[in-house]
This record gives structure tokens, sequence and C-alpha cells, in this order.
């Protein structure tokens, strides 16, 4: 695989993980505020995108929304399924 791949790879899931990580800390400062809010598209659509992990870190970490099914058993299985891709990219183009 072409190294260029790899580094620009770990930076996206660097880039996205970090992103996720900030919405999700950002959204719970603004609901102890009682503030807008980001929308839980918003932080689906991220956790699908790469930053699953993190966010998911973040949430069990802060306490913020773990108590709602679509994250606390979505970005699980979104975690398992992009390990998943990441494992199969790595068997077929290595």
């Amino acid at each position: 695989m072409n190294k260029d791949i790899i580094y620009a790879a770990v930076i996206y899931f660097v880039l996205i993980s970090a992103a996720s990580a900030a919405v999700t800390v950002i959204d719970k400062r603004r609901a102890e505020n009682h503030d807008w809010r980001t929308p839980e598209k918003t932080l689906l659509i991220l956790g699908l995108l790469g930053g699953a992990l993190s966010e998911y870190i973040v949430m069990k970490k802060i306490r913020h929304k773990t108590l709602h099914k679509k994250f606390m058993i979505g970005l699980p299985v979104m975690i398992v399924l992009q390990t998943a891709l990441i494992i199969f990219c790595i068997v077929k183009f290595t």
C-alpha cells in the first residue's frame, strides 16, 4: 500500500476523531447551559464518518447520551464495522 495513502488515512482518522470528541463535549456543555444543541443526527454522522470510537469514549467519560440506545448500541456497532473495514483494507491492499 502506498505510504501516502496510509498517512492520509491516519491524518483523516485523527481529525475526524478530534472533531467528534470536540462536538460531543460542546454538546454536553450546551445541554448543561440549556443552550442550542447539536442535532443527534450530526453526532451519528460524525460517528459514521470514522469518529465512532472517540465519540463513544468521550460520551462514556463525560456521561453524555449514555441513556440513548442509538448511541450506546449504534456507536459500538460502527466501531466494529469500521475496524472490520480497516482490517479488510490492510489484508487486501498490503
